[in-house]
């Protein structure tokens, strides 16, 4: 029970500290200009008519603003937000008693939809489109179906596996929206103005050895500032700079090219173990105590894109690079 008590306090502090640093509105939102025109244009268009916001779903991988860009569409249509995520859905009860508690042109945000089990799913179908859903009640000869009208709505998913989702439910979406990791200049801008929230000063060569280590990743950017901040001050006077950045991030064993402990594990399994592979992603996975999930999820995405690791039918091949990265032949 303790143990659980001291998690929540972390997961409390965590979202605490992301929703101090995340952007309000599109004008402080940094980076993914065209989504984020075609997302200013919709809503322009939406209030000018008086009518709620078409569906809109974000897929991409986890910490690029998928959550973020929810609230920021709340704020732009001046409607509340109304926050949950596929695997609490677990019956047509509970979509039942979210959605008719909404206001008018209120948003309701599912993050990891694919998730969602598929009996709930198929209640969003004429939700969506007919802003009304049939529930069941009662069983045997006393079941009766009950249609329950509902407020014109705007349904907001967010997901890191698009091919997850049932057709059907993808194509009542008006605004699909695929997010990609972002350009260093965005990035360095985005730890910057995060820096300036957490009242610690920083300058170029700072923000770029950690844009350099963060993958491209908002997410990933903001929690090595955190890290880099406690470094800056208790022993650089609060001053990031290039160097504190690179003391800081070594003691995090996070090296230059932005590769930490588990990516290393993972290519020094594929090159050492293997002899560059072809591997199994299953083999992988119990060789560095990882589940696959979270290995092809978390951690392949920015070793492919960078070069070091190839997927194959036979399996994960390492690359010429990922040797040299490792000093091996």
């Amino acid at each position: 029970m303790h143990k659980e008590r001291q998690s929540d306090e972390l997961n409390r502090r965590n979202t605490a500290f992301d929703n101090k640093l995340r952007p309000t509105d599109f004008d402080g939102f940094v980076g993914q200009d065209k989504i984020r025109d075609r997302l200013l244009l919709a809503v322009e268009a939406a209030k000018a008519r008086g009518e709620s916001l078409d569906h809109v779903l974000f897929s991409g991988p986890p910490g690029l603003g998928k959550t973020t860009l929810s609230y920021i569409l709340g704020e732009a249509m001046g409607v509340n937000v109304k926050t949950t995520s596929g695997p609490v859905i677990t019956k047509p009860g509970d979509l039942a008693g979210l959605l008719t508690t909404l206001e008018p042109g209120d948003i309701v945000f599912v993050d990891e939809i694919h998730r969602m089990a598929k009996t709930v799913e198929e209640y969003l179908y004429s939700a969506m489109e007919d802003y009304a859903i049939d529930i069941m009640i009662d069983q045997g000869p006393n079941a009766r179906s009950v249609r329950l009208e509902l407020p014109r709505f705007t349904l907001v998913g967010a997901t890191t596996r698009i091919g997850l989702i049932a057709a059907p439910l993808r194509a009542r979406f008006g605004l699909v929206n695929r997010l990609d990791y972002y350009e260093p200049a965005k990035l360095a801008e985005i730890v910057a103005r995060s820096a300036a929230k957490l009242s610690v000063d920083i300058d170029g060569d700072g923000a770029l050895e950690i844009t350099r280590r963060s993958r491209g990743t908002p997410r990933i950017a903001n929690n090595l500032l955190r890290r880099v901040r406690d470094y800056a001050q208790i022993r650089a006077g609060n001053f990031i700079t290039g160097d504190v950045a690179r003391e800081s991030l070594g003691l995090l064993e996070i090296d230059p090219n932005g590769l930490d402990d588990m990516d290393r594990r993972i290519l020094e399994t594929i090159c050492v173990k293997f002899s560059g592979g072809p591997v199994g992603l299953s083999t992988i996975a119990v060789s560095v105590g990882e589940e696959p999930d979270t290995i092809e999820e978390a951690y392949e995405p920015f070793l492919i894109m960078e070069g070091y690791l190839e997927r194959t039918p036979k399996g994960r091949v390492a690359t010429p690079l990922a040797f040299e990265r490792l000093g091996l032949k």
